[in-house]
């Protein structure tokens, strides 16, 4: 097992800065996942640990080892692209075999240790086809076996999943988590799907325009995002961000919100001095906001739209103002568009952004 450390890494392509002054420890055996949308850098990061891109500043080390002038095959990584890379001459097991036999390893010794690795990743039936008679998921089990067969230091995965339909991804999720808990590697996962992200990870590296955003444990990106970015882009449906005004009255601090104030605890008056402005988001999400029928309440809203989804039903909401908001809630309530619904936060998750920087206050 080994350690990677990337110290003020950048990559820069002409102009255009991929990824810039890029700080992380990624702990032997943990698996680390870098989310963000298409284009954040994440890709480019998981290339600079292969060794494929070299960093246009800073240093990456293996261990104690600097490893950034290191040519790819030095490094004992095993990588596996988002199209699987398989070669389509070439049975299972030659696929497998490929990496041993760029090692110069003897035949006997390459025979064993493909079977074993097919046998733990249960594709032992499938050595003599070829990848064309093979369905995505078993596509993704030889492309892991060939990155894993080689015993590698650091398991870099790109995308993985992306390929497969939705019941196999569910299955592959937990499959890889799985295999990754057993074999002890560290493992570097790129995706831009924040329930692969929640599901899998031992910390999440949210990225976003080439720089990172936050790093922490799923739960830590989920109840408590460091800035509006995260808010938005970690949940389904996201957080709700709703645009509110910072006042100090007598009765204490409140946010004037479209329909409604909100009355803020007395001590966060003191947390609230850092805002750059007195413009702020109040953020709260979905499954935190009940719909009640009388009795105290933070605010009103009319239904727009009711979407049953199984266990949930999301409701769009319009709080007036050309602000709307989502509302998650028990899929028992009868609710039609046009009707009057009254609101309560949940207090203990409430959120307050700075409007201007995007960073937490509360």
């Amino acid at each position: 097992m080994v350690r990677v450390k990337l110290d003020h890494v950048s990559k820069y392509f002409g102009r255009v800065r991929a990824v810039e002054d890029f700080n992380l420890l990624i702990r032997d055996g943990e698996f680390v996942t870098l989310l963000g949308p298409s284009g954040c850098g994440k890709s480019t990061t998981l290339l600079m640990i292969a060794g494929i891109y070299k960093p246009t500043k800073g240093r990456i080390y293996f261990d104690d080892q600097d490893v950034t002038d290191l040519p790819p095959k030095d490094r004992n990584v095993g990588m596996v692209f988002q199209s699987y890379a398989l070669y389509p001459h070439m049975t299972v097991y030659e696929n497998i075999a490929f990496p041993l036999r760029l090692k110069k390893m003897p035949k006997n010794e390459i025979d064993r240790k493909v079977r074993e690795i097919a046998k733990f990743l249960k594709i032992d039936h499938l050595l003599d086809r070829k990848p064309a008679q093979l369905s995505g998921g078993q596509q993704q089990r030889v492309a892991l076996a060939r990155a894993l067969v080689k015993e590698p230091d650091v398991l870099l995965l790109d995308e993985p999943l992306s390929n497969l339909d939705a019941l196999l991804r569910v299955y592959m999720r937990a499959e890889l988590k799985r295999l990754q808990k057993e074999l002890k590697v560290t493992t570097v996962y790129v995706t831009h799907d924040q329930v692969e992200a929640l599901s899998m990870s031992d910390r999440i590296v949210v990225m976003n325009e080439g720089r990172i955003q936050q790093v922490g444990t799923p739960d830590e990106i989920y109840s408590h995002p460091a800035n509006t970015f995260v808010a938005s882009f970690i949940g389904t449906p996201p957080m709700n961000l709703i645009p509110c005004t910072y006042q100090e009255t007598e009765q204490g601090p409140i946010l004037k919100c479209p329909g409604f104030v909100y009355q803020l605890p007395p001590k966060a008056a003191e947390v609230m001095a850092s805002r750059s402005s007195d413009e702020v988001y109040l953020g709260i999400r979905p499954e935190d906001i009940e719909i009640v029928e009388g009795g105290a309440r933070h605010a009103e809203a009319v239904v727009l739209v009711v979407e049953p989804l199984g266990k949930d039903l999301i409701v769009t909401a319009s709080l007036g103002d050309d602000c709307v908001i989502k509302i998650a809630t028990s899929p028992t309530k009868l609710l039609a568009s046009g009707q009057s619904i009254g609101l309560r936060f949940r207090e203990n998750r409430i959120h307050v952004f700075d409007k201007k920087t995007g960073k937490a206050l509360i």
